[in-house]
């Protein structure tokens, strides 16, 4: 099937911008063959549940033959389905599904790293003279025979792992099981684009590219130099990982990406309305490699940032320095805002450890995100507003953590399946067992129980989805703040003549909040309730208010 089988969308180069993307993690959306995995039927199936929300489109992360050490993440065949998730076919009658219902659908390369039962990394550690020999990174020990350098695993310990059969190391930045693949050789890159070609013939719309600026290592292997404490973070690992305690010159963010990310944007152009977006993971230059990858239009359209995927309080002033850092150092670009995803605790309990009106909470948070200057993710189960699942030790799957535990949980409590029916006991997830326990407080929250309920979290993003898009200055347009003290964060969103003002009250009191000069008009729509005066507005506890200057 080739996309132009397969779609029934109008072209549009620029849908991404201000694009709302619903992030689907296959393990645990629907399981329809009752073996407690969820697979791509089960999406199929489900489409119709993400279509009524009104996004644009889905990114489904990795469903590629996989030994699943790292869930998908750990790739052994790029070009075909992981028999637990299906076949091709599956993944041809879900874009066509989706296409039908005018969603776009995303899928998740992960190029930095492959398996080590792919083919490609297998043929490499055979011998050191072989035609894939120098396809991964190999190196030579210290005359001690300890590693090469001091480079650090995202998942624990060195980032070297020693090969008795080559006698030589080669670098994994995640499990040992994930070697990283060498981009300073053009055939790797070659290869790479190929896998790009065959899913962008096959129909889709899109890339999330995983780890972008793990592409390219430092070619003379130097040693990266520590971090000083006052400068650590735990926005791409947790506090508890001494991964943090390093400055990550020389292991990724090399000036040689940005070639790279000319030759993929330039295949992606040689297709119609493509686009991708590129996951940038750094604590400390995370929004100025993202100005780097989205300047000058011809490399990443946007990139993932994690700024609000870090366990700092969400407040005013911290959001209004993020977006105005962004702008400072990525003058050109796009980014793509997110609170929560697949791998840190979902942001309704990152958040909310002190909030008693989670609903409330849940709207406010949906409502701001979606009025941020960017394009937004949302994580499945976002929309029923589910806190993170607790899990016991034993329950848990993810190597991440079971090695940081019980400092680090891991990433099990945010992957947990989705809820569709309170009245079944894995919610409606599967007729087996499921891979990872669903948790009762999320059957509380199931899809049924918020269904036709005008007050739920559900109708509430459904409700505001269909209020941005009737606002193209929300989508699209430039922002400027008005205030980021205290609990108000106000700002104003312009595209062409259409001038939106929005104010949000993050707190769980009611506060008043003051008007910009000029004519406004109250609108409607959005799902908040407030009173605006000459001067200020009445906002009740965690609640937005929006008005259009006319």
């Amino acid at each position: 099937m080739t996309m132009s089988d397969s779609t029934l969308l109008v072209p549009d180069k620029d849908w991404w911008r201000g694009a709302v993307i619903y992030q689907i993690y296959p393990r645990s959306y629907q399981d329809t063959n009752g073996d407690g995995i969820g697979d791509l039927r089960g999406i199929t199936e489900r489409l119709a549940h993400v279509a009524s929300l009104g996004v644009d489109a889905i990114w489904i992360s990795p469903f590629f033959t996989s030994p699943m050490k790292d869930f998908g993440y750990d790739v052994s065949d790029y070009q075909d389905v992981d028999p637990i998730f299906g076949v091709l076919a599956d993944f041809d009658a879900l874009i066509a599904e989706a296409h039908r219902l005018n969603i776009r659908v995303m899928i998740d390369l992960v190029l930095s790293h492959t398996s080590d039962k792919h083919p490609w990394f297998v043929e490499s550690r055979s011998r050191r003279t072989n035609p894939r020999a120098d396809w991964y990174v190999w190196a030579d020990s210290k005359p001690d025979g300890t590693p090469p350098n001091n480079w650090l695993s995202i998942f624990g310990g060195s980032a070297w792992q020693w090969d008795p059969t080559r006698l030589q190391y080669y670098m994994h930045n995640f499990l040992t099981s994930q070697p990283d693949l060498n981009l300073h050789n053009p055939e790797v890159q070659d290869a790479l684009l190929s896998v790009a070609r065959f899913w962008l013939e096959r129909g889709v719309d899109g890339f999330r590219l995983d780890t972008i600026n793990f592409y390219f290592h430092d070619k003379e292997l130097r040693d990266n130099p520590s971090l000083a404490p006052e400068r650590r973070n735990a926005q791409t690992a947790p506090a508890v990982n001494p991964y943090n305690y390093q400055e990550h010159l020389y292991d990724k963010n090399q000036p040689e990406n940005l070639e790279f990310l000319k030759r993929f944007r330039a295949l992606m152009e040689e297709f119609p309305a493509i686009a991708a977006v590129g996951e940038v993971g750094d604590s400390q230059r995370g929004l100025e490699i993202a100005g780097e990858y989205t300047s000058g239009g011809d490399k990443m359209h946007m990139c993932y940032a994690f700024e609000f995927l870090a366990p700092d309080p969400l407040t005013p002033a911290f959001v209004a320095e993020t977006q105005l850092a962004l702008e400072k150092a990525a003058p050109e670009g796009w980014v793509c805002w997110a609170f929560s995803n697949h791998d840190v605790m979902r942001h309704i309990s990152r958040w909310g450890g002190a909030v008693t009106d989670h609903e409330a909470h849940a709207k406010l948070l949906a409502s701001l995100l979606m009025s941020l200057r960017g394009s937004v993710c949302i994580y499945q189960g976002e929309e029923l507003a589910l806190p993170e699942a607790e899990l016991a030790y034993e329950d848990l799957q993810d190597p991440y953590g079971i090695q940081f535990w019980p400092d680090f949980k891991g990433r099990d409590g945010c992957r947990t399946p989705m809820v569709w029916d309170s009245g079944l006991p894995s919610g409606g997830f599967s007729e087996g067992r499921p891979w990872l326990p669903v948790s009762p407080a999320h059957l509380e929250r199931a899809v049924d129980v918020q269904e036709g309920d005008a007050a739920s979290v559900l109708a509430h993003y459904r409700r505001f989805l269909a209020f941005r898009k009737q606002h193209v200055a929300l989508v699209k347009g430039e922002i400027a703040f008005q205030s980021a003290e205290g609990a108000i964060l106000s700002f104003v969103r312009t595209h062409g003549n259409e001038k939106v003002f929005c104010a949000f009250n993050m707190s769980p009191i009611a506060r008043l909040a003051d008007l910009p000069a000029g004519t406004l008009e109250a609108l409607e729509g959005h799902g908040f309730e407030s009173m605006m005066h000459a001067e200020n507005i009445e906002l009740p506890a965690w609640s937005g208010f929006f008005a259009r200057f006319v």
